[in-house]
């Protein structure tokens, strides 16, 4: 199954959904083997009434498992560089399920990102390889909502390596982390850095490095939670609450310079 148009996904999001005509133009095989397969993918689709939805659309927030991922590279381009290390925490009502971290083998890491990861080509030396790490990746999430920090980068650029190593295009459901925090609480800026430290997060957090960023983002995607209006109560209505939602106003000043500055 290809992924879908933007229009069509939003069919399959609502609570009419979509019908076969809609779905029909991504389906390359037989409809029935192509929706039997879509879990491998990362998808589950559901039919009634001849209609097709996301399971997501009646998934209660409580009973789903949210997978924050976070991934460094050697470069910005999927088309150029490659994943260096990926870090991944399952959430379920509230709790951490499961951790994934792993370096990957690297032969070309620059000088600048060995500055901001701390990675070097021979700490990839003896990592396994990207389609081992993909594989397990690809495992260790299944069906499990994708959420990252800027989630467009991690998502974009993981399904770009999918398809470099001719993998089945990965159709998780996705949500962003800065996008739900805009619309929970008010901050002047909402980097992790800057969100770890202002809200304490994650103590002992490393900067730049796979799961530690992974595990910040869980504390602060938490926190997002408690304060999502009670009436969001599917994964759908997360995710279009955090598209579509209304943004909390920006401090002019930033607090803690403020703060510290009267120390």
């Amino acid at each position: 199954m290809r992924p879908f148009d933007h229009k069509t996904s939003l069919k399959l999001a609502s609570k009419k959904g979509a019908d076969i005509t809609e779905i029909r133009p991504f389906i390359e095989n037989s409809l029935e083997l192509e929706l039997s397969m879509s879990p491998s993918q990362g998808l589950e689709i559901l039919t009634k009434n001849n209609r097709y939805f996301y399971k997501t659309n009646t998934q209660e927030i409580a009973n789903a498992t949210f997978c924050i991922v976070d991934i460094e590279t050697n470069g910005s381009k999927p088309e150029k560089h490659q994943i260096i290390e990926i870090g991944a925490v399952k959430v379920q009502n509230g709790k951490v399920i499961g951790q994934y971290e792993s370096l990957v083998q690297c032969n070309e890491i620059s000088r600048h990102i060995t500055e901001l990861t701390g990675i070097t080509e021979a700490d990839t030396a003896d990592a396994p390889t990207l389609q081992k790490v993909l594989n397990e990746f690809k495992a260790f999430i299944g069906t499990d909502i994708f959420v990252a920090h800027a989630v467009k980068f991690d998502y974009t650029f993981i399904s770009a390596m999918y398809t470099k190593l001719n993998m089945l295009p990965m159709l998780n459901r996705s949500l962003c982390s800065i996008d739900l925090a805009e619309r929970t609480f008010s901050s002047y800026k909402y980097g992790l850095n800057y969100l770890n430290t202002s809200l304490n997060l994650h103590q002992s957090a490393t900067h730049h490095r796979a799961l530690s960023d992974a595990i910040t983002t869980v504390e602060l995607f938490l926190k997002s939670l408690k304060l999502v209006d009670k009436k969001v109560t599917t994964v759908e209505e997360l995710i279009l609450f955090s598209k579509q939602g209304k943004r909390f106003k920006r401090p002019k000043f930033d607090p803690m310079l403020e703060e510290s500055s009267s120390e």
